[in-house]
């Protein structure tokens, strides 16, 4: 939200909004000092006077692009962070601070500050819970692998297997079938 934004609503309401904090944390700071990190940042949330709600601990993550900081007088390039958010009410004077204080933050790659609907408020997206799928890798063991032998003749197929020594017989058979089909 823009302080602008922010601002008039200081000046003309004197209800607490809902917004949301999602920010990412410096891939160059050690993943051990991430949680104290991610406390600081609700401490400093909490001393101006607002109410937090829910959260979702920051994570390390690949980033779809490079983002570019100037940090130290360079600009400086990162391909992952650590990404998390918050979720708190506050009035629009103290969003104004926040905001402030996420950009001097030299902790902090970058953030968004929303305001939420009901509908938002009441059904947060959990993003680390529904990208867990995409991190998962599995092990296959060597003696399962079977070779790709859909796109040779039987003949250089044989001669693979030469090559490669033994070969489950039974799935060379399936692999064949399955191409002449």
């Amino acid at each position: 939200m823009p302080v602008t934004e922010a601002e008039s609503l200081a000046l003309g309401e004197e209800e607490r909004q809902s917004y949301e904090l999602a920010f990412h944390i410096l891939p160059t700071v050690a993943e051990e000092e991430v949680p104290a990190v991610f406390e600081a940042l609700k401490a400093a949330l909490k001393k101006d006077g607002t109410e937090l709600f829910d959260e979702e601990a920051p994570e390390r993550f690949m980033l779809a692009y490079e983002v570019v900081r100037h940090l130290e007088g360079k600009n400086r390039k990162f391909q992952s962070a650590y990404f998390g958010w918050v979720r708190f009410r506050a009035m629009g004077e103290a969003v104004a601070k926040i905001s402030h204080e996420m950009e001097i933050n030299t902790n902090i790659l970058r953030h968004l500050l929303i305001k939420l609907t009901r509908a938002e408020e009441k059904n947060p997206f959990r993003f680390h819970e529904n990208i867990k799928d995409q991190k998962m890798v599995t092990t296959v063991e060597d003696s399962k692998v079977v070779p790709d032998f859909t796109s040779v003749s039987e003949e250089e197929g044989a001669a693979k297997v030469a090559e490669g020594g033994e070969v489950d017989e039974a799935a060379l058979e399936k692999a064949l079938e399955d191409k002449e089909v």
